[in-house]
């Protein structure tokens, strides 16, 4: 076989090498739920990706996660929470049951992401740890020299979890955009 013809099975094999490791990683990282997504992600101003990354990180989209502190859903929302969105969105006879349907966890989660990004300036990282942790908590922080320098960067989180939570979304939303490029 001469040079030319061995260099192109070559070529050949790493593109389909290539193909196989975008589809094994497009079924890590799924897109899911896409038109609720889709729909709540331009309402509040998200982009996608952002979306689907804290599905990821909340409850690899299973619409019936229940966590350890009681929340619930696609993004993991706490009744109190709800409620107090519930009552932000106009929602009517709110019930925590429906914080298991789909669209009112997307609907919901993508209102809560995009209040605290309005809160925090268009600052993921504050607007995560506070979707994690609370906003009170992250006000604390940011007021505190040990963990804000500045009191409007988040320089160290306190909490390993919410730090580590904060990193996966990050992590997850990197990837989002390069499988999916939205």
């Amino acid at each position: 076989m001469n040079k030319f013809i061995k260099f192109v099975i070559v070529l050949l094999g790493l593109a389909v090498l290539y193909l196989l490791a975008g589809t094994i990683a497009k079924m890590e990282y799924p897109v899911k739920h896409e038109v609720l997504v889709s729909k709540y992600a331009q309402e509040y101003g998200l982009s996608e990706n952002f979306v689907y990354a804290v599905m990821k990180a909340e409850s690899n989209f299973n619409h019936e996660a229940k966590s350890g502190k009681n929340a619930s859903g696609l993004m993991q929302i706490m009744e109190p929470t709800g409620e107090w969105i519930a009552e932000k969105l106009g929602m009517k006879d709110f019930s925590k049951e429906q914080l298991l349907t789909p669209e009112t966890n997307i609907e919901m989660g993508c209102f809560y992401l995009s209040y605290l990004l309005d809160m925090y300036g268009g600052d993921k990282k504050r607007a995560l740890a506070a979707y994690n942790a609370g906003h009170a908590n992250v006000d604390s922080w940011l007021l505190n020299k040990k963990y804000s320098k500045d009191g409007v960067g988040l320089d160290v989180i306190p909490y390993p979890e919410t730090e580590k939570y904060v990193n996966l979304v990050l992590k997850n939303e990197k990837i989002y955009n390069y499988l999916y490029r939205k």
